[in-house]
């Protein structure tokens, strides 16, 4: 059968954003795209409207069970109302009749049939659904009572995996926070130990023997920025690889990201911005105090709004000095140097950043040690993201076997996979 034998279809609407009559704080919520993309469950929205903004555009208010499913933009996510509320115009409300179809089972079958409405959406000019193709979405025929015992099934298990995932997550986030930490307990292992306060800096500091403070200014043969404007005029579609701070994450360049490109021409002419193995990059504006190494082999590439630390060799070494500027130590004391209050910015005043300077041979055996035990808390990470990728494809599957008849639910096994 149909998706429309068993359902009603309620279109929703955005009335004009820059009338301030038609949104309020506190008023009828309002769901878009972003408010269920995390959730199965739709408890809160960023955005309400005023009941003006309701009239204004005739919205339904859609009542708690209130199946959503998006037809443009995030095509095939599905979430169900835990609260009355209304919508925008890319999702589509679906309302079951009552002795037809249970709202948590229409639920799980769309999501099952969101692979095939994504490939539908796709084979479409405009990439996209409507509200005529999800009504005639087929349907599997089955009586009220046994839609709801395979509904109580599948809550029960996808609860019990999504206690396991959420928690395999907090692991990965735990682990991720102890990266930046590592080059702290080495320096702590290794000398007196860490002043408390960044701005207090090692000033009656007990350091061992070739040891000493300084600061980031002190130790670097060069200090620039990046280039500083439009980039509308510069970007081609290929050639010479152009970082900018959406590249730098987790101490590493991942151009693939998002790649840009300037022209050789252009890039021949600014040689002061031109990218060198153990150049350290700076984020100066939006997440500010991000760094990274520029490795070697990069290659040829110019960088845009980042400042650019070059370590003078005799007292740092460029792996050390972006490793410490990577902890939360260096990062905060950077993070003390922003000015601006609204939008905070990195400039010259980074110079006096406090650094804790050990002799060359020590900085090479620090550095070669955090670096392994970073391969260690990368490898709990990446083997916690391969579970928790299992677990939803699992999950997944679980759905489509129980709604689709291939799995028993009333001889199903308890087993959960680890």
């Amino acid at each position: 059968m149909k998706l429309k034998h068993v359902a009603h279809f309620v279109a929703g609407g955005t009335p004009d954003t820059n009338n301030e009559q038609f949104w309020s704080e506190q008023g009828i919520p309002w769901v878009s795209i972003g408010d269920m993309s995390a959730v199965d469950i739709v408890t809160s929205t960023a955005k309400s409207l005023t009941e003006a903004g309701v009239r204004n555009r005739r919205l339904t208010l859609g009542e708690p069970g209130t199946v959503l499913f998006a037809m443009y933009a995030s095509v095939g996510a599905v979430a169900t109302l835990g609260i009355a509320a209304t919508w925008n115009q890319a999702l589509l409300g679906i309302v079951p009749k009552p002795q037809r179809a249970d709202p948590r089972f229409v639920a799980y079958w769309l999501k099952h049939y969101a692979p095939e409405a994504v490939a539908e959406a796709r084979s479409a000019t405009q990439a996209n659904l409507n509200a005529e193709q999800v009504a005639n979405f087929p349907f599997t025929e089955m009586d009220l009572a046994e839609q709801r015992r395979i509904a109580d099934f599948i809550d029960d298990r996808v609860s019990r995996l999504d206690r396991i995932i959420a928690a395999r997550r907090r692991q990965a986030r735990l682990l991720q926070e102890t990266l930046p930490n590592l080059i702290a307990r080495e320096l702590k292992a290794r000398s007196a130990g860490m002043p408390q306060s960044i701005e207090t800096g090692w000033e009656g500091h007990q350091l061992p023997e070739g040891w000493r403070a300084s600061t980031l200014g002190r130790v670097l043969r060069q200090l620039t920025n990046g280039y500083v404007g439009p980039t509308r005029d510069i970007l081609v579609d290929d050639g010479i690889r152009y970082i900018q701070s959406v590249h730098i994450k987790n101490g590493t360049i991942d151009f693939d990201r998002r790649p840009f490109y300037v022209s050789e021409e252009w890039h021949a002419a600014r040689r002061r911005i031109n990218l060198r193995a153990g150049d350290v990059l700076i984020v100066q504006t939006g997440a500010i105090g991000q760094v990274a190494l520029v490795p070697e082999g990069f290659g040829e590439a110019s960088c845009h709004a980042l400042l650019i630390a070059r370590a003078n060799s005799s007292l740092i070494s460029p792996e050390y000095l972006a490793t410490f500027l990577q902890c939360n130590f260096g990062k905060q004391a950077m993070l003390a140097r922003a000015t601006g209050a609204l939008h905070p910015h990195l400039e010259a005043g980074v110079r006096s950043t406090p650094l804790l300077l050990p002799p060359r041979s020590v900085q090479d055996q620090i550095v070669d040690r955090v670096r392994e035990d970073q391969q260690v808390v990368r490898a709990g990470i990446r083997d916690l993201e391969r579970s928790i990728a299992l677990l939803a494809e699992y999950k997944s599957s679980l759905i489509s076997a129980a709604v689709t008849g291939q799995l028993d639910v009333t001889t199903a096994g308890s087993t959960i996979p680890g």
